[in-house]
């Protein structure tokens, strides 16, 4: 969530930023609601107050009435007045306070500076590219029609154990699956100092609030049909960034990467990419997470945008750097640089990797926090977090990039260690 200070202190600027998200605060709301907190809280405390020195002087009074032989129900009854009063107007301030909160989970996050300008995803601007897009001989095959010929991918297997949008591999085109995994793992760990993490595929509310997917984007979770309410990951991102939710910690920056399987629903994408393996219900993908102090967030972006980069570089797969647009950003991101791979078949670059600056946005909603030691307060961390790289696309670029006019599938260089020396798919 953003800082509710800020839109107490500079609700127009907050909402204007917001706008280049195609966000429309309703600032009149919040301002109005804002207020009702204020008279509510004064009322509740005069009531308080009142309730309290009433407490302290009933005692005498019924006393003295008790001694006077006068009624003593007057002084009893004001109590239950002021009790019924102060009751009503706590439950009246707990009902605000809750819509307020309701209002503050709706807002997204306020976009950097930095981000262009735009409304949807023709508005994004392309920052650098890498490799040449290979000029074939002949008209590339999509790579669902090279697996479906090598025997390795088989999707009438995968939709009759399970349904649409799911994948059957076998053979080396899975060896080359896991050879792939294995080859990013390795690469962030050892290279680029990541910790390597394994979490739950199963995670709760509490972990998908933390990181921006609920309350607004349940339609796009598979929910276990539970009543503690468990969802599957649409993402590692949730189980990594939430290990450290409610605690505070010790010592910046954290880096840590993990292998997971992804699960969405693919809401409202019906019609979008029915054939092959590039939207999928259940994909692989290595996470990148970095938790660093505020002032470094932007330079983790740049750094964890790298770290997912120097993959495509060394399997030599063209590639290109986009920065999104205000338009396109996600609900919780203040700035994303997706990476684009070249699908010859598409004759287009397909996003393989999105990468993200949260800053304090997620730390905010899951409590996370660190020891400044400048200032030694407790304050929130920043988290960044992208793909490095999404498995299953990946191999969908090899198998495309890599092709040759008779079908096979040169495999590449980096990779051929963890194939046993294997140099060719036939």
């Amino acid at each position: 969530m953003i800082d509710i200070k800020l839109l107490r202190t500079d609700l127009q600027r907050v909402a204007a930023e917001l706008k280049r998200k195609n966000f429309n605060l309703d600032s009149a709301l919040f301002l109005a609601l804002d207020q009702q907190r204020k008279d509510r809280q004064i009322l509740t405390e005069l009531l308080q107050a009142q309730k309290n020195k009433y407490a302290k002087e009933i005692g005498k009074l019924i006393q003295t009435a008790r001694a006077e032989g006068t009624n003593i129900e007057e002084h009893t009854a004001k109590g239950e007045v002021l009790k019924k009063k102060l009751t009503a107007s706590e439950n009246s301030m707990v009902q605000i306070q809750n819509e307020m909160q309701e209002m503050l989970e709706d807002i997204p996050n306020i976009p950097h500076q930095t981000v262009p300008v735009g409304s949807n995803e023709a508005d994004n601007l392309e920052i650098s590219r890498y490799g040449e897009i290979p000029k074939l001989s002949f008209d590339p095959a999509d790579h669902s029609d090279l697996g479906v010929k090598l025997s390795g991918i088989d999707f009438e297997r995968a939709a009759k154990i399970t349904g649409a949008r799911f994948t059957y591999l076998s053979g080396t085109i899975a060896k080359l699956h896991r050879a792939l995994s294995n080859f990013m793992l390795d690469v962030h760990t050892s290279e680029h100092n990541y910790k390597e993490v394994y979490v739950p595929f199963i995670v709760n509310r509490e972990s998908l609030f933390g990181t921006g997917q609920l309350p607004k984007f349940e339609e796009d979770l598979f929910k276990l049909e539970d009543s503690r309410e468990f969802y599957l990951i649409p993402t590692a991102e949730v189980p990594v960034t939430n290990i450290f939710r409610g605690e505070i910690i010790q010592e910046l920056p954290i880096k840590l990467v993990s292998h997971t399987p992804c699960f969405r629903s693919e809401a409202g994408s019906h019609g979008k990419d029915t054939k092959g393996m590039i939207r999928q219900h259940q994909f692989d993908k290595v996470e990148l997470v970095q938790f660093v102090e505020p002032q470094h967030s932007w330079s983790a972006l740049e750094e964890l945008t790298h770290h997912a980069r120097s993959i495509l570089q060394r399997l030599e797969l063209p590639h290109r750097c986009i920065a999104l647009c205000g338009g396109d950003l996600g609900f919780a991101s203040a700035k994303t640089y997706d990476l684009e791979v070249w699908i010859p078949s598409q004759s287009k670059y397909r996003e393989i990797s999105s990468c993200s600056n949260f800053t304090d946005f997620q730390a905010r909603r899951m409590k996370t926090r660190y020891r400044n030691l400048r200032t030694g307060n407790l304050d929130l961390v920043h988290t960044v977090n992208g793909s490095g790289l999404a498995v299953g696309r990946t191999l969908v670029a090899i198998l495309e990039n890599y092709q040759s006019k008779d079908g096979s599938i040169t495999i590449p260089e980096v990779l051929r260690p963890l194939m046993n020396g294997l140099e060719k798919i036939k």
